[in-house]
């Protein structure tokens, strides 16, 4: 019997037991990953300058960025099982080669290759385990609810990032970062059990292949690759320099502070409010969050005490709580379905390229200015991007008849 017209219609479900196991899995490798938020202080201790710090960002962003175009070709083709497991294990690996680089005394020889190497196994790692999930859940989220389902998976990521931030103020003891390491591989691990039970969620090909690089120059795809580009930049300032502007300035407050707040405003965005972008419309909402951003940004230069950096931590979290499901779900939408694991993991390569181009580019501005200067330099160029995509992208006016 046919409902009553005019009847509600039931909502599609989100919370199946694929998605949950997706989430899980990504919750336990998001935590091994934030941890590291505290890498650039290890970075530092074994002797680095603030330009130094940045080029081991990029490198490690280097190496994630050109491991996409693989990933991505290998989800479409073999499936994303396949990229789930294998990532889960080279996850591992990276947390144990952090340990054995941290044994090495500070004048070998074979200290700052071993860095460099051990950055582009974990910059691999992040790449494939990164993409892969966020396609998953992609996979597995209804169509007419994709920005909300995305902005709750990405939850799964969103809590780590505070309990990464804590974790590493608990068992970083000094100079000593080898209970960070061990931490990461513990819960790399669990990650990697969970990813077991992991149905395989490709669907089949239902148009010729065309690709990885296709979804890179399609037209409707241009601007969500511009400003999300610019987006990482802004979440590199503070994911590569943040943690050594606090050892310069302990009065300012904690890695733990900051992050505990950014995670906690941007959860409970999604929790309550996850269902606006999809009423409100989705550009709508990602300019504000975008320009919220950078006020965060722009908070943590002016900031003089643990206060001020909790603001600029709720503004950021605001932000990106909204910015990246939106960006996420615009991708999915415009890309083709049979492409969809190429244009999910081109998309997560630009929070690696933001850091490629972030952390030079701010350690350099830091070389030459002071921490408050580079996070004003990072405000305004998020704000100046966010105003170009919003004229760039603004769908064209309907003609009116004559």
């Amino acid at each position: 019997m046919n409902a009553p017209t005019g009847a509600p219609a039931t909502k599609a479900t989100l919370w199946t037991r694929p998605f949950v196991l997706a989430w899980v899995a990504n919750f336990l490798h998001c935590i091994g990953f934030h941890a590291y938020v505290h890498a650039p202080g290890w970075i530092e201790s074994r002797g680095a300058s603030e330009v130094g710090i940045g080029l081991l960002v990029a490198t490690m962003s280097l190496a994630a960025i050109l491991a996409r175009p693989t990933i991505g070709r290998l989800m479409d083709t073999r499936g994303r099982r396949v990229v789930v497991l294998v990532g889960g294990c080279i996850h591992i690996a990276s947390a144990l080669l952090y340990l054995a680089v941290d044994s090495l005394p500070l004048s070998s020889a074979a200290l700052w290759p071993a860095i460099v190497a051990v950055r582009i196994v974990h910059g691999v790692a992040i790449a494939a385990l990164f993409s892969v999930l966020f396609t998953c859940a992609a996979d597995l989220i209804p169509a007419s609810r994709r920005a909300e389902g995305i902005a709750l998976f990405g939850i799964s990521g969103m809590i780590p990032l505070a309990l990464g931030g804590l974790i590493g103020d608990w068992v970083i003891i000094g100079d000593d970062y080898r209970g960070l390491f061990l931490t990461a591989a513990l819960f790399a691990t669990g990650g990697l059990l969970v990813s077991l039970e992991l149905p395989e969620t490709r669907v089949q090909r239902t148009a010729p292949e065309r690709g990885f690089w296709a979804a890179a120059v399609a037209p409707e795809l241009r601007p969500l690759w511009f400003v999300g580009t610019v987006f990482a930049m802004g979440l590199a300032a503070y994911f590569a320099f943040l943690k050594t502007y606090l050892l310069a300035t302990p009065e300012l407050g904690t890695m733990g502070q900051f992050f505990g707040a950014y995670a906690l405003s941007a959860v409970l965005l999604r929790l309550f409010f996850g269902w606006v972008p999809e009423r409100v419309g989705l550009i709508r909402v990602l300019v504000p969050s975008m320009l919220l951003g950078g006020v965060g940004l722009a908070t943590i230069a002016v900031a003089t005490g643990p206060t001020h950096l909790i603001a600029a931590a709720v503004a950021c979290g605001i932000g990106h709580g909204f910015a990246f499901p939106i960006l996420s779900a615009l991708v999915v939408s415009r890309a083709r379905e049979d492409e969809r694991g190429s244009a999910v993991a081109l998309f997560t390569a630009l929070f690696d390229l933001g850091a490629l181009l972030g952390g030079p580019i701010f350690g350099l501005a830091l070389r030459l200015t002071t921490y408050p200067a580079t996070f004003a330099f990072a405000a305004t160029l998020v704000t100046v991007a966010t105003v170009i995509y919003w004229i760039w992208d603004r769908p064209p006016a309907t003609p009116t008849a004559a």
